[in-house]
């Protein structure tokens, strides 16, 4: 969700921050702000809406200074105004911004206020600010506050500070929310992600839950939850600073759906051949592990919850595995049973995402044979803190709405079918059809985008609507879900997706003139059924947008598009069908004038509870 970026230098740094803000606006935020160490004091500037507002007051006052702190915040407690904006500080000496939400803001603010304190904001990290200006006025070291605030507050906070008494250090500070630095050469950074600092550096240290650092110019100390020092991995990062760029595209998230057919490529390479999947390609022992397992359990939030739907039809019907997927924010909060031999897989693209992350947690405590997650962010906190891991690939996805990352979470769990399958259920030969499969599935992806302009046009259809179905059946019907929610994600237009055998249990009295419905009909074991289904829709007016194998016998007239996508191979069909439906809430998006990228209310990576 929100983003940090802090840096120690010896040049100005008020554009390293700047530029690292732009670069996490795909997170989702509502203001911006930074502060900076200005020949020993505080400079701060805060603005309401988009970086570029921010940077445009920068320009016009200019701030220089080698230590400064920068955030953009996505609204939690108060509203999006610049009084509540980062960073916040206390008796203009601390600067502090974060990440996260203190649970217990109400009884220190209460406890603050009877010391003297007064409040300027109506969040619950300027309460942070102030306890931690409160431990330096009884005399401790800006590290010493920090670590004691840390034991004092309770919730989730990734968080940076800055003294400008001690104007050569930045101290940070990392529980639920995460943070890593970056190091350079006699100047050191710290971000919520590193994609924010690819300009300056490619090494990075991924900070552990509970841990505290201090940062200087030329040193780094870490201490762990206990107070203890200890020493970080450092990881060098093998990405291009200008990943982020869009390119020719008009948005990301356009660029994002075309890079797909490479994505899914980059997923499948040296892992699969055309006979089977390469050994050791999700961690040493896993293999061995493998004829332990008689269950998967699934846990994810949106749209990577929709993509372990859809694995659930291939564990049991082609891996011979029963599998279970639950919502990692209900999953947390309920009881539940372990199956003997079970295996829990967490799916996250930011791996940082706070429900799974704490879904994992607790399934540790609970007697899972072993935990791997599928993840595109390598160093994030879920693969670290899993036992087995499963890269995307996926590359850095910006748009908010997932496509790219979705599509290659599918493959990967496909992947994870097949090796399960190969020591249990699946025949050689049906496994040998699955690997074909995936391999012609970026083809077949690029061929199901050659459709973008009929697509286009159908969008205009959309332009005037407040409401959208979406039907699917089978394997298929997670992917109406995914298709409905990415419609409701950026064009604002109310979209539900069911079963299309529910239809007739209560949905069908919605359906009249003004609801279209978006049906997916791959030519399958199904269709007949679908067909069913459809002619209850035409029977009621409403006017039926189907995308269908040409061999799925659905015919364009008054009451119904038909918009035909490459005949598939029913494995993976699922994820070819996943494509127009991106396309078409794309270009309804566009027609409707929002903002594709950065959606209202949405973050790209839900780092609170």
């Amino acid at each position: 969700m929100c983003g940090i970026v802090g840096a120690v230098a010896q040049r100005d740094v008020a554009e390293i921050l700047l530029e690292g803000l732009r670069r996490l606006e795909y997170r989702g935020y509502d203001s911006a702000g930074l502060a900076v160490i200005q020949n020993g004091e505080l400079q701060r500037i805060r603005r309401v809406g988009k970086v570029k507002n921010l940077a445009d007051s920068v320009a016009e006052n200019f701030i220089g200074g080698g230590t400064g702190i920068a955030h953009t915040r996505w609204a939690t407690h108060g509203e999006p105004t610049e009084r509540n904006a980062h960073p916040h500080l206390s008796n203009e000496r601390i600067a502090v911004v974060h990440n996260g939400i203190i649970e217990n803001y109400k009884e220190l603010k209460a406890d603050l206020q009877a010391s003297g304190y007064g409040f300027q904001s109506d969040t619950d990290t300027e309460v942070l600010t102030h306890l931690i200006h409160q431990f330096i006025d009884q005399g401790l070291s800006l590290l010493e506050a920090v670590q004691k605030a840390a034991k004092t507050v309770t919730g989730a906070y990734g968080t940076a500070i800055i003294d400008k008494q001690n104007q050569d250090e930045m101290v940070v500070a990392r529980s639920g929310s995460p943070l890593v630095i970056g190091l350079g050469i006699g100047e050191n950074f710290v971000a919520s992600d590193q994609l924010a600092l690819l300009p300056v550096t490619s090494r990075f240290i991924y900070l552990e839950e509970g841990d505290v650092a201090r940062i200087s110019r030329k040193e780094i100390e870490i201490f762990d939850k206990t107070g203890a020092k200890v020493e970080r991995k450092v990881n060098l990062v093998d990405a291009k600073a200008d990943s982020a760029d869009k390119g020719e595209y008009r948005h990301y998230m356009m660029k994002e759906i075309y890079e797909q057919p490479t994505c899914v490529r980059q997923t499948l390479e040296g892992r699969l051949t055309s006979t089977g999947v390469e050994k050791g390609i999700f961690g040493n022992g896993f293999e061995e592990m493998v004829p332990q397992i008689k269950n998967v359990t699934i846990v994810a939030c949106g749209t990577s919850y929709h993509a372990g739907m859809v694995a659930k039809y291939w564990f049991e019907q082609y891996a011979g595995v029963s599998c279970s997927v639950e919502i990692a924010s209900e999953f947390r909060y309920r009881k539940f049973y372990v199956h003997e031999g079970s295996l829990f897989v967490s799916i996250s693209q930011s791996g940082e995402t706070a429900d799974t992350l704490a879904a994992l947690r607790l399934a540790q405590e609970q007697g899972y044979l072993s935990s791997l997650t599928i993840c595109n962010v390598m160093g994030s906190s879920l693969v670290r803190e899993s036992d087995f891991n499963f890269m995307t690939r996926a590359g850095t996805e910006i748009g908010v709405a997932s496509t790219k990352a979705f599509t290659t979470q599918l493959v990967s769990l496909l992947i994870l079918v097949l090796t399960l399958g190969k020591h249990k259920a699946l025949a050689s030969e049906a496994e040998q059809a699955i690997c074909a499969a995936l391999m012609q599935l970026p083809g077949k992806i690029e061929q199901a985008l050659l459709a973008n302009s009929e697509i286009e046009d159908l969008a205009e259809e959309f332009a005037d609507k407040h409401h959208a179905l979406f039907l699917g059946r089978g394997d298929q019907y997670p992917i109406a879900m995914e298709g409905a929610l990415k419609l409701k994600e950026i064009s604002y237009i109310h979209a539900e997706a069911y079963a299309a055998g529910e239809l007739k249990h209560g949905p069908i009295a919605l359906i009249d003139a003004e609801m279209p419905v978006i049906v997916v009909a791959p030519n399958n074991e199904l269709l007949e059924k679908l067909h069913s289904n459809v002619e209850e829709v035409r029977a009621r007016g409403s006017i039926l947008y189907v995308f269908a194998d040409k061999d799925a016998k659905f015919q364009s007239d008054e009451t119904q598009r038909v918009i035909n996508v490459v005949p598939t191979e029913d494995i993976v069909a699922p994820i070819v069908y996943t494509i127009p439906l991106q396309l078409l809430s794309y270009h309804v998006a566009v027609i409707k004038g929002t903002d594709v990228d950065q959606p209202r209310n949405l973050a790209k990576s839900v780092t609170v509870e």
